[in-house]
């Protein structure tokens, strides 16, 4: 059976290009480029290496898009068990956190703006645009932990549907749920206790495990096509 087949494996296939292509941006980036504590030494590596850091723009972007097509390939797949969460996990798993990521992108943009010394900038000397660089940085972090609480609410839907399916393992599911709960305690630490948050990623970091485990079960074992069209007749049956 081939990938393209197997709703399984298309699903398991957008994961790993989100799985492959989110760090870019997220962790490799700022560990070449940003400097902690230092907006001179950060402007001054994107300016020296402008194109990776519009690369990782165009990652964001990219991830972006995968995020929506990756849901509604879960949609795909789990409409048949509940129709209700399935749409929740389009919403709050593709649609909300894409948005969040177009918006990331304008605070990139606008961190690129200062680096590159716009003309109407000039009325700013040079550690004040440094430091308005940073802001714009700053500005997406605080946007990436807002968009943990998404990161861990679209993952409930997800596991109840892949604990309820019949063609998936239920400790995926159970796992799943634990990776969610997890996204949003470190989403709220970051909020409320931002001294604390990387003692609680930390901490979660066997939690943050469940995507990844779904990702490689999609990709290596993918489903069953029988299964999934037999849950979704049981489910047909029993709403009649």
């Amino acid at each position: 059976m081939t990938a393209i087949k197997n709703p399984g494996r298309v699903a398991g296939v957008w994961y790993l290009l989100l799985v492959l292509l989110g760090p870019v941006r997220l962790m490799y980036i700022p560990d070449k480029l940003f400097v902690h504590g230092n907006a001179e030494a950060t402007v001054r590596n994107i300016a020296a290496h402008e194109w990776l850091f519009r690369f990782g723009i165009v990652d964001i972007l990219a991830c972006a898009l995968i995020l929506i097509l990756l849901t509604l390939a879960f949609y795909r797949l789990f409409a048949g068990v509940d129709r209700n969460l399935a749409i929740l996990v389009v919403i709050f798993g593709g649609v909300m956190p894409a948005i969040i990521d177009f918006v990331y992108v304008v605070s990139d943009f606008g961190a690129l703006m200062v680096v590159r010394g716009a003309e109407f900038l000039s009325v700013f000397d040079k550690p004040q645009r440094d430091a308005l660089a940073m802001v714009f940085l700053r500005l997406g972090d605080y946007q990436n932990i807002a968009a943990e609480i998404l990161w861990g609410v679209w993952l409930l839907p997800l596991a109840a549907l892949v604990y309820r399916s019949g063609f998936l393992p239920r400790f995926l599911g159970i796992w799943l749920a634990i990776n969610g709960f997890a996204y949003i305690v470190i989403s709220l630490t970051g909020t409320l206790l931002p001294q604390y948050q990387a003692r609680v990623f930390n901490l979660s970091f066997p939690a943050l495990l469940g995507e990844m485990v779904l990702m490689l079960w999609l990709v290596i074992k993918g489903v069953k096509v029988e299964a999934v069209d037999a849950t979704s007749l049981r489910t047909t049956v029993a709403l009649a």
